[in-house]
C-alpha cells in the first residue's frame, strides 16, 4: 500500500516538475519579447526627439507644445508666433533677457549648477520654491514639454537641453527662446512683444522697454510691461543694473562664433 502511494506522489511531483518546466520557455520569452518592445519603443523615441530638434535648428516652429497645451487648457487663441531674426531684435533685449534668466547663459552647457546648488539651498527654508532653470531649459520646456512641474518632466527638459545644447549654436538657443517666451497674456515673441506693448518693432526697443519685458519673464499672466507696477519698475531698473555690468550687449559676443 505505502509503495503504491509513493509511487503515485512521484508520478505527481515529476508532472508537477513538467509543467513547471513547459510554462518556464513561456514566461522567459514573454519577457524577452516585452523588453525588446520596450528597447525598441525608446530607440525610435530618442531617434524622433534627435531628430525633430536637429530640424529645429533651421526651421522656425509656428507653435509650440506649451502654446498648445494653453489652448486646450484655456480656451483661449495664442497670437500665432511672428518669427523675428535674432539679428532683428534689440541687442538690449538680448542682454536684458540674459541679465534677468541666466547669466551665465555664454558659458554654460545647459545647466547652471551653481544656480540649482544656490536654489536648492533658499527652498529648504521657503515655501516658495525659486527655481533655477537656464534658458536653453526654458526652451527645452516651451518648445517640447508641458508647464506643469513634476520630476519626469524636469528629466525630459533636462534630456532636451542637452540635445539642444549639442545640436544648436548658442545664438539660435536665444533666438528660440524670444521667439517662443510668453512675454503676456497670450503673447508669444519678442515681436508680438515689442508690438502689443510697445506699438514698434523688435528692433526698436529701448533699454528700459527690453528691461521691462525681461521683468514679466517670471510671470507674464500677473506682470505687465506696457502697464508696470512698481515691483516691476523696480525689477526692471535691476535688470538693466545687471546688464551694464555685465558688460552690455558686448557680453553675448562668444554666442556668434
Amino acid at each position: 500500500m505505502n509503495i503504491h502511494i509513493y509511487a503515485e506522489n512521484r508520478r505527481t511531483k515529476k508532472k508537477s516538475r513538467k509543467r513547471q518546466k513547459s510554462s518556464s520557455p513561456i514566461i522567459v520569452r514573454a519577457v524577452k519579447r516585452s523588453v525588446r518592445w520596450a528597447r525598441n519603443i525608446v530607440l525610435i523615441l530618442v531617434g524622433l526627439s534627435l531628430l525633430i530638434t536637429l530640424t529645429l535648428r533651421w526651421i522656425n516652429p509656428p507653435y509650440t507644445s506649451f502654446m498648445i497645451v494653453q489652448r486646450v487648457s484655456t480656451n483661449l487663441i495664442p497670437y500665432k508666433i511672428n518669427w523675428v531674426a535674432v539679428k532683428e531684435i534689440s541687442p538690449y533685449l538680448l542682454i536684458a533677457a540674459v541679465a534677468a534668466e541666466d547669466q551665465k547663459f555664454p558659458d554654460h552647457y545647459g545647466f547652471d549648477l551653481k544656480a540649482i546648488q544656490s536654489a536648492l539651498e533658499q527652498n529648504k527654508n521657503q515655501k516658495r520654491l525659486r527655481g533655477a532653470s537656464t534658458i536653453t531649459q526654458q526652451v527645452a520646456k516651451n518648445v517640447f514639454l508641458w508647464p506643469k512641474k513634476s520630476f519626469f518632466r524636469k528629466g525630459l527638459e533636462a534630456y532636451f537641453a542637452l540635445l539642444i545644447e549639442t545640436l544648436w549654436p548658442k545664438w539660435r538657443i536665444l533666438e528660440v527662446y524670444l521667439n517662443v517666451a510668453e512675454f503676456g497674456p497670450n503673447i508669444f515673441g519678442a515681436k508680438n512683444a515689442a508690438y502689443m506693448h510697445f506699438k514698434k518693432s523688435a528692433a526698436q526697443l529701448s533699454q528700459h522697454e527690453a528691461s521691462l519685458l525681461a521683468a514679466v519673464l517670471p510671470n507674464p499672466h500677473r506682470l505687465h510691461a506696457s502697464q508696470p507696477s512698481n515691483y516691476v519698475q523696480q525689477r526692471a531698473e535691476h535688470i538693466s543694473s545687471q546688464a551694464r555690468s555685465l558688460g552690455g550687449a558686448g557680453y553675448l559676443e562668444s554666442i556668434w562664433d
